[in-house]
């Protein structure tokens, strides 16, 4: 034990450069990640802002409960879940399948234009794209009011205020809008693939999409399955921002999910319940932790790819 110590020290004074970068993300981490999640504690409380976070009463799993007993529990969960899971199925075979097709582009010029394309939807702000969509899909005045009416020569449905449509916008354009973003860890893992494995793949015979198929698709397997992990863990984590900016009154039974609920419950109720929000939050956070754990473990079993 004494020689593991002083090995540690040697190496550190050896390399304390490294070790001081690293001191900064791990300040980052103890002041903004570690230290808040003292606040959990207000979910077992009864929170009084004059009482304070250890001043405040103590009232166990009540608030978990409430959350249970909610006569819009099964909608929030159910449409978190819905967009979640539509946004992963949706979404996450498409950065894939875009890598493999930049790979197989020969025109390295006309590569690059295509890569810049699908990258820049992912700068666009979500209040902007929020902006562009409600223009868009403006049933008198939008491309897609005007196409409708010239097609069918009446006036369009209002497909911002359908909550059978909500689901597929919200998801559609957020697919658009980080599908060649998310390529490019697939991209780079491409990158990697040994240019000899497809010498011989084509000595062998192998056509152009065979070797898509028992090359490179093999090559970047471990990355996405990475990457599946860390999406699942996040299963129940719908972005607040976009989410509530295409929320009305006419889709709320399709748009109301838990993290606009937990705002509407906390800072925007003319009585904020806070133990009730970070209840909810924890229920969450919870589901997520449980998620990501079970997923990472079959994937350990099955394909021997993990993230621990």
């Amino acid at each position: 034990m004494h020689s593991k110590r002083h090995t540690l020290s040697r190496r550190i004074a050896r390399h304390w450069q490294l070790y001081l970068f690293l001191l900064l993300p791990l300040i980052y981490l103890l002041i903004f990640h570690y230290y808040p999640m003292t606040g959990v504690q207000i979910a077992f409380k009864k929170y009084s802002a004059r009482l304070g976070i250890w001043g405040s009463p103590w009232v166990g799993l009540k608030n978990i409960q409430k959350f249970f007993n909610s006569v819009r529990f099964t909608t929030i969960v159910g449409n978190t879940l819905r967009l979640s899971l539509y946004s992963l199925i949706a979404g996450f075979p498409l950065p894939v399948i875009f890598a493999l097709m930049l790979g197989v582009m020969r025109n390295e010029r006309y590569k690059k234009v295509v890569q810049t394309i699908t990258y820049m939807p992912h700068f666009i702000s979500v209040v902007v794209l929020v902006s562009m969509i409600l223009q868009i899909f403006n049933p008198i005045l939008g491309i897609y009011g005007k196409a409708y009416s010239a097609l069918f020569g009446t006036a369009a449905p209002d497909l911002l205020g359908s909550p059978a449509a909500l689901p597929h916008i919200y998801v559609w354009s957020g697919i658009w809008q980080s599908f060649g973003w998310d390529s490019i860890i697939y991209v780079a893992a491409l990158a990697a693939v040994s240019p000899e494995l497809h010498e011989a793949a084509q000595i062998d015979g192998a056509s152009r999409f065979q070797r898509v198929l028992h090359v490179d698709l093999p090559a970047i397997l471990p990355t996405a399955t990475i990457m599946l992990i860390l999406r699942t863990g996040k299963v129940m984590s719908i972005g607040f921002e976009k989410i509530f900016l295409l929320q009305n009154d006419l889709n709320l039974t399709t748009s109301e999910v838990i993290s606009t609920y937990v705002y509407k419950v906390s800072l925007k109720a003319s009585v904020p319940d806070f133990s009730y929000s970070t209840a909810i939050d924890l229920f969450n956070s919870v589901i997520n932790l449980f998620l990501i754990c079970t997923v990472n473990f079959i994937s350990g079993r099955i394909s021997e790819t993990s993230l621990w």
